[in-house]
């Protein structure tokens, strides 16, 4: 418990709008989508997606990997198994991945596969991964409960820096995520700051924290944190919890890249 407050602590006072009135929804007000802003709008309905349910009134979600002892002892790539927790180290969800031994061993980071989040699963499936490929790059499909889609995350391509978009369930664009140059954390924390479309508006970010010498050089458990406004639309929340996934497998998979 001690531990998840400590990297509670980490994010700076402030850096949220709106999450010190929980009592005022915030929305995208679409008049001119390069412009779009945040806006205070009405409280959110009570009928929100079976199971996410927990996610309405959190401002910031911990991601944690499990560590796969067999994985490390044989040197294999084993299936990825995560707890998701709230900001006081309770465990709200667990992620199992479902794929197939051939993917994970020769596809490594860019196989396909289903993240089962206990009544809900997110679906990942094979594409590019190269600033070099334009088409065909990198997406994942949040489905809450599963078979009702409730929105997506995009990459989109950049040259230098990784860009990904949160999509409805109409593949509208939500919002930026926009991540730094290099994402091998150097011995810190990486963070992925999450903008209006216009990027002119920062309203949160995810961060892969850094767990240590030890623990990034010979294992691949990775521990994430989601900070965002207490009152995002659960859905948002829902699909920024798969982003975490997505650049977990694109980015800090293979151990020696999360240092």
């Amino acid at each position: 418990r001690a531990n998840a407050q400590n990297q509670r602590s980490r994010g700076p006072p402030g850096f949220l709008p709106g999450a010190s009135d929980p009592d005022h929804g915030l929305h995208i007000l679409p008049s001119n989508p390069g412009d779009r802003v945040w806006q205070r709008g009405p409280p959110p309905p009570g009928n929100l997606p079976p199971g996410l349910e927990y996610l309405s009134q959190l401002d910031l979600i911990i991601i944690h990997q499990q560590v796969e002892l067999l994985g490390m002892i044989l040197g294999t790539e084993t299936a990825n198994k995560y707890e998701i927790k709230n900001s006081l180290g309770q465990r709200i969800y667990f992620a199992a991945e479902e794929s197939i031994c051939f993917n994970r061993t020769f596809c490594s980071t860019l196989r396909s596969c289903i993240l089962k989040i206990t009544d809900n699963s997110v679906n990942r499936p094979l594409r590019c991964n190269s600033c070099w490929c334009p088409c065909y790059l990198q997406e994942l499909e949040i489905q809450a409960p599963p078979g009702s889609i409730v929105g997506y995350v995009a990459q989109k391509w950049d040259p230098f820096l990784p860009k990904f978009t949160i999509q409805n369930a109409n593949k509208e664009d939500i919002l930026k995520i926009v991540g730094p140059c290099a994402t091998c954390g150097c011995f810190g924390d990486v963070d992925f700051e999450v903008k209006t479309i216009n990027e002119k508006l920062t309203i949160g970010k995810i961060s892969k924290y850094w767990s240590g010498f030890v623990n990034d050089v010979f294992t691949n458990a990775d521990n994430f944190g989601i900070h965002v406004p207490a009152d995002l639309d659960v859905t948002v929340k829902a699909a920024m919890i798969g982003a975490c996934f997505l650049f977990d497998f694109m980015f800090f998979e293979h151990s020696l890249a999360g240092l």
